[in-house]
């Protein structure tokens, strides 16, 4: 092995990648070197590579302990193999409940402690000690819920895009009337804002921050100093809910779509004019319990809001010593902006109040989950999370994926990654407190490829995607601070493990307690012949789905629209009548099996029988949770979005609709006959499928 190579190694850079069983693809030098530079390592030039190895040796050889180290909980005496400390070496831990000095063994508590080493020539060292459950809480009951983009679900009194509000009434509504147990949600994180003249990305995946949500999803009138507004005040308010109204009216017509832009442009105003209404002690007293809990890390997203709205939602364009949010520039701005710095607080303040109501009336009306929230694989690169995390995320990279069967070309999503060195040094913190902030009102949460514990795949700036390599996280300190925020919460993990999966991952996943996902059309015996996977092989540690926001609808898939679709897009590999004829035999292959199993009475049937087939068949395999896409019980046809598009389809955009394309209200919609009847079809096949008693879980599930 030369010397770049042995120097990539000891930072987990590889040097090669295998695409497929029995290939190998050499990472080009180059790659290698801009990875390892991102990572702090001058790899350069050979003399350079030369010192970075030996200052990399002299540093393993003098260290007493590691940044982090991960122990689960009752785990033995850790230091042993590689992690052997000199005979005679003092280790003490101090507990993260302040607790001094106590020994190091299988009796510790779990928790974020502080380990200390002095060995016996007077060297000394401490490390983060995180000690974390086995196994990550698990669901209860076999349960289903409902899974929804919150935009596209508008009632008759949102103001052009769904809110908090219209979420509260849905999960009380699903769980009330079709005993539904979670409502899955598409990230809420904070997004960009659109520059001067421009719109803004609609992307959910790729937000400013995903410490905190967006208050574009605030129900206006819902906010307590809503109604003691008078006056010129109330006039001016009234005023807007007069255009909000006006602007729904338009998304609920047919071909509309919605303009985020718009409805964040008249709840600003709504807001600031609310704001100007004192809040009573009480709630003077709750506003500032939840600034001392957030602390820095809620001031420098309210900052960077502030900073954006003076010079642009770009930070790398700013004013110099602005782009450094501890520069003494950053820190005066900091006291002449103090209201508006304020102003962003009170907005992120105001929009956790109406998620923790959201899920206190979830759970309040029988859900045993709740909300089930969604965390995105990363942040957008200008956005506050990028500025405030400098430190902590590798500059000049962009996450994506290597050119595979589905994608010649590969992938760059623009989105920076975590460094591992970075999070080791911090003892995770960055990772655990973006944890904690969005398991603070869930009872699930789903992670967007949640393979990215183990490796991502990172691009250096200007190059494209095939030019990129993997570079290794430490799974097990990952994985391990995953479990200890899950238990703190109470919550449950759902893992998006779907696509190309390194061997043993799945099932170091399953095994750690980790839920994965389970797409009705992937599931198919891959090792005997391609043929859909019979119910009883399915896994039973997943979420089970019929399609995600990425895919066609249920209907689209039933009737090959979304052929059709790709076609008119550019997006299909070769001609579109060998495209029909291979969707129409997958989609024979499964029509066979649910009529064989007695799912489709009658013969093949009508559409929305297919449809509750497809659910009826996940209902009788043995996954703890079944996913109903929400679209799905109306017949709507239009998928969220479409991966490879940007200007040629409107994705995020779309309200929820009929089969027909028109927009339905959330009240229309939940009196729908064809809704109630998919729910009432799918749990009565649960009840006719108790969940199975056996030990373990297939972990092999196939992604696409």
């Amino acid at each position: 092995m030369d010397r770049l190579a042995r120097l990539a190694a000891a930072h987990g850079v590889a040097t090669s990648y295998s695409p497929a069983p029995g290939q190998s693809v050499d990472v080009p030098d180059r790659t290698v070197v801009a990875v390892l530079a991102a990572l702090g390592v001058d790899a350069s030039t050979p003399e350079a590579v030369r010192q970075a190895l030996d200052d990399h040796d002299r540093a393993a050889a003098t260290r007493l302990l590691p940044p982090t180290l991960v122990l689960r909980t009752g785990q033995e005496h850790p230091l042993a193999g590689p992690l052997a400390v000199p005979a005679g070496t003092v280790l003490r831990v101090d507990t993260e409940d302040g607790a001094p000095g106590r020994g190091l063994g299988p009796g510790l508590p779990s928790g974020v402690h502080t380990l200390r080493a002095q060995a016996p020539d007077g060297r000394t060292a401490r490390a983060a000690l995180i000690v974390a459950p086995e196994r990550l809480p698990q669901p209860e009951h076999r349960t289903h819920g409902l899974m929804v983009q919150l935009y596209s679900l508008l009632s008759e009194r949102s103001w052009g895009m769904g809110d908090l509000a219209d979420l509260t009434d849905l999960a009380t509504w699903a769980a009330r009337t079709a005993g539904a147990g979670f409502v899955q949600l598409n990230p809420l994180h904070a997004a960009v804002p659109a520059p001067p003249g421009e719109a803004t990305d609609p992307s959910p995946y790729r937000p400013s921050s995903r410490r905190f949500a967006d208050p574009v999803h605030l129900r206006v009138e819902d906010v307590p100093e809503y109604a003691y507004l008078t006056g010129t005040e109330r006039g001016r308010m009234d005023r807007l809910t007069e255009r909000a109204a006006a602007l729904r009216d338009g998304v609920l017509r047919k071909d509309a779509h919605i303009d985020r832009d718009a409805v964040w442009a008249l709840k600003l105003d709504a807001l600031e004019i609310l704001r100007t209404v004192p809040l009573s002690p009480g709630r003077r007293a709750e506003y500032c319990a939840f600034l001392s809990r957030h602390g820095s890390a809620l001031e420098d997203h309210a900052l960077w809001n502030v900073l954006a709205e003076l010079h642009g939602p770009d930070w790398r364009t700013w004013p110099s010593g602005l782009d450094d949010p501890r520069s003494p520039r950053a820190r005066r701005a900091r006291t002449r902006h103090l209201d508006r710095l304020d102003f962003h607080c009170w907005l992120a303040w105001l929009t956790d109040e109406q998620l923790a109501r959201a899920q206190q009336a979830a759970r309040g009306a029988g859900m045993p989950l709740g909300l089930v929230h969604d965390l995105a694989l990363g942040v957008h690169p200008s956005g506050s999370d990028a500025w405030a995390q400098q430190d902590a995320l590798a500059a000049g990279m962009s996450i994506g994926a290597p050119p595979d069967a589905f994608n010649a070309a590969g992938q760059g999503w623009g989105l920076p990654p975590w460094r591992p060195d970075a999070l080791a040094a911090t003892g995770y913190r960055p990772y655990r407190e973006l944890l904690r902030g969005l398991l603070g009102h869930a009872g699930a949460l789903r992670i967007d490829h949640v393979m990215g514990h183990f490796r991502q795949w990172w691009v250096p700036e200007g190059r494209p995607p095939a030019e990129g390599t993997y570079v290794r996280y430490d799974a097990q300190a990952m994985l391990g601070v995953l479990s200890l925020e899950a238990h703190r919460a109470g919550a449950v993990v759902i893992g998006e493990d779907l696509g190309t999966v390194e061997d043993g991952v799945r099932e170091e996943l399953a095994r750690r307690g980790v839920l994965g996902t389970s797409v009705l059309w992937f599931e198919r015996d891959y090792g005997g012949g391609g043929r859909p996977l019979p119910p009883d092989r399915w896994r039973q540690g997943c979420l089970a789905t019929a399609t995600t926001h990425d895919l066609p609808s249920t209907a689209a898939r039933l009737s090959g629209d979304h052929v059709e679709l790709h076609h008119r897009l550019g997006l299909l590999d070769g001609p579109l009548r060998a495209a029909r004829t291979a969707d129409a035999a997958e989609r024979a292959d499964w029509l066979t099996v649910f009529a064989r199993l007695g799912l489709l009475p009658g013969g093949h049937g009508d559409e929305e029988a297919r449809v509750r087939a497809v659910y009826r068949f996940l209902a009788a395999t043995p996954a703890c949770l079944v996913g109903v896409w929400l679209p799905d019980g109306v017949g709507d046809r239009r998928p969220q979005n479409v991966p490879g598009t940007s200007l040629e389809y409107p994705n995020w955009r779309l309200p929820l609709a009929d089969g027909s394309g028109r927009p339905l209200p959330l009240e229309e919609l939940l009196a729908s006959p064809r809704l109630h009847g998919l729910l009432t079809a799918l749990r009565d096949e649960l009840t006719a499928h108790p969940p199975p008693r056996r030990p373990g879980a297939r972990p092999e599930g196939r992604g696409g």
